[in-house]
């Protein structure tokens, strides 16, 4: 069913100061679009929310086993961490399977996004390094992806790369788009990313969680990497991230996955269906507020207790004396 933009509400004293759009499909694994808000045809870039899409050749390809990944260094592959000393090490250890060192990686460095781990290498007078970048164990894992075939890796993160070009064909396959018709842009990582309408990234993530009408291959793939995620939720974040939290509390009923400007996606394999969406202004904090309410309506989140949800369903805003001057209110539209 058709529906309107999705509103978030920011509101202090009572009334409202800022608002969000949203738009959201809801997208089974066998293409049925269950519910769509908003504009789902137009292309958006979908950032890092399609990590686990850029990690599933690698998985194919047979380099996690080659090279004795762990399921916590494969949710890292997918990741967008915050650079915490555990997620930091992890690809440290990644790295040394495979033979490569963190110069190799071409994501480039910038601060830890946790603040605890960035006061703490400041404290050391340290500085960070490509490690510590969020798409470091995505990264990682292309850089295997090349040991594993054996082409150089040098470039790896160029379009026409062989690694690039794979994963072009993989999510190609996945989101049912003609990569090569699509925009593109080096991500903030560097790695390509394309843009694909909305609907068509839900249809991916569907097929991720309910891949039975897939290869085999890429049956095996898709629960590799969905097994590594929701066992290891802190890989895929880290602290005080909604991915991280929300997966938490669902357990292995739900792979979350954030996108840069305001893009999240959603995995659900006991409804064989996705959740993907946008938000125009690239308010991630609106995307939590409706990817909850989407959460709720699918019904996935039935046996959370209230008390648990609550502040995900109406998030309080403070200000830094921890005064409560308002909340986030998605307002999702029924028709």
């Amino acid at each position: 069913m058709q529906h309107d933009a999705i509103t978030v509400n920011v509101t202090r004293g009572g009334i409202v100061e800022s608002r969000h759009t949203l738009h959201a499909a809801i997208v089974a694994s066998d293409g049925t679009r269950l519910d769509t808000w908003g504009d789902v045809a137009t292309p958006v870039y979908p950032r890092s929310a399609i990590k686990a899409m850029q990690a599933l050749p690698m998985i194919e390809s047979g380099a996690a086993a080659h090279f004795g990944f762990n399921q916590a260094e494969i949710a890292l592959c997918c990741a967008s961490h915050t650079g915490e000393p555990e997620h930091v090490s992890t690809v440290q250890h990644m790295l040394e399977k495979i033979g490569f060192q963190e110069q190799h990686l071409a994501c480039g460095c910038h601060w830890p996004t946790y603040p605890q781990a960035a006061y703490q290498l400041s404290a050391q007078q340290r500085k960070p390094d490509q490690r510590h970048n969020n798409c470091s164990g995505k990264h990682a894992g292309m850089l295997a992806h090349a040991a594993m075939l054996k082409v150089s890796p040098e470039g790896y993160v160029g379009i026409n790369h062989p690694i690039q070009q794979r994963i072009a064909q993989a999510m190609s396959e996945m989101c049912e788009v003609d990569y090569s018709q699509c925009a593109w842009s080096p991500d903030g990582c560097s790695a390509p990313t394309w843009a694909i309408p909305l609907d068509h990234l839900g249809l991916a993530f569907a097929k991720f969680a309910d891949p039975s009408a897939l290869a085999a291959d890429r049956q095996l793939a898709c629960k590799t990497l969905f097994d590594a995620v929701v066992k290891h939720p802190f890989m895929v974040a880290g602290t005080g991230r909604y991915c991280t939290d929300m997966m938490r509390l669902l357990g292995d009923k739900v792979f979350l996955k954030v996108g840069a400007e305001g893009v999240y996606v959603a995995a659900i394999p006991e409804l064989k269906l996705a959740i993907a969406l946008k938000c125009v202004d690239g308010a991630t904090r609106a995307a939590e507020s409706v990817m909850t309410a989407l959460l709720d309506r699918v019904g996935i989140t039935r046996d959370i207790s209230d008390a648990q949800m609550a502040p995900y369903r109406q998030v309080p805003i403070k200000n830094w004396q921890t005064l409560h001057t308002g909340n986030l209110e998605c307002q999702l539209p029924d028709a």
